[in-house]
């Protein structure tokens, strides 16, 4: 009989492949922060999940999917990849609410179920918050052809590709401002205190650094950086 994992087991291992895509090395204290649980917890947890097979320590504490964890990471994330565009394209849930449930909702998924989902909604499309199915690094963003809003060029115009979706606070924050997936905005100034100004449809507002380094854009269509051909590096 196949060892099931628990729902507990599944967000560890989910929280060290996002930390992973961030660039972070992960260690129990900062699955403690992620996840929000006691450090006791997680120690408990981690030595679990290392008799289990599904991670290794190194020496400094360092924490690594083994095949095993890996494998369990990407179905935990695929799930959650289909919750959330049943919910956005089948249910019409606003997007930055679909975050949030689908945390909840992903786990509750059998795979007869799944195996629905899968035949009605594909494996391949982008999530509500233009992400894919696996966390990304920046690199691998920035290799889709997106740019991050904090990096954005003056006076072009954009259009929001992707989302963090991570901090369901910022999402909501985000849509109070009337930013969010496929919106035009335009950076109209750079401001001293790290802040800029940003044409959207619902007017011009103030974006944090802290926010704009979490929003991806892609130049829009008629925008001088879209028709610009792309300079390959050197080898």
């Amino acid at each position: 009989m196949s060892q099931e994992i628990t729902v507990s087991k599944e967000d560890y291992l989910k929280a060290i492949i996002e930390a992973e895509s961030e660039g972070h090395i992960v260690i129990a204290a900062l699955l403690a922060q992620w996840l929000e649980v006691s450090a006791p917890a997680v120690t408990k947890a981690v030595k679990r999940l290392r008799e289990d097979g599904y991670i290794e320590a190194g020496r400094e504490g360092a924490l690594k999917l083994t095949t095993k964890g890996r494998e369990a990471a990407h179905r935990t994330a695929l799930r959650h990849h289909l919750v959330e565009r049943m919910l956005s394209e089948m249910f019409g849930m606003e997007w930055h609410q679909i975050h949030a449930e689908a945390e909840r909702l992903e786990h509750a998924i059998s795979p007869a179920f799944e195996a629905k989902l899968i035949e009605r909604l594909g494996e391949e499309g982008d999530c509500p918050h233009g992400n894919k199915v696996l966390p990304e690094t920046p690199a691998q963003i920035k290799r889709r052809g997106l740019v991050a809003l904090s990096e954005a060029t003056e006076n072009t115009d954009y259009v929001v590709a992707s989302l963090y979706e991570r901090d369901s606070s910022l999402l909501e924050f985000l849509h109070e401002l009337g930013i969010g997936p496929k919106v035009a905005v335009r950076v109209q100034k750079r401001n001293y205190d790290n802040t800029m100004q940003l044409k959207t449809p619902n007017g011009s507002v103030t974006l944090g650094q802290s926010a704009a380094i979490r929003v991806w854009v892609r130049p829009s269509s008629g925008s001088k950086e879209a028709h610009e051909p792309r300079r390959r590096k050197k080898r």
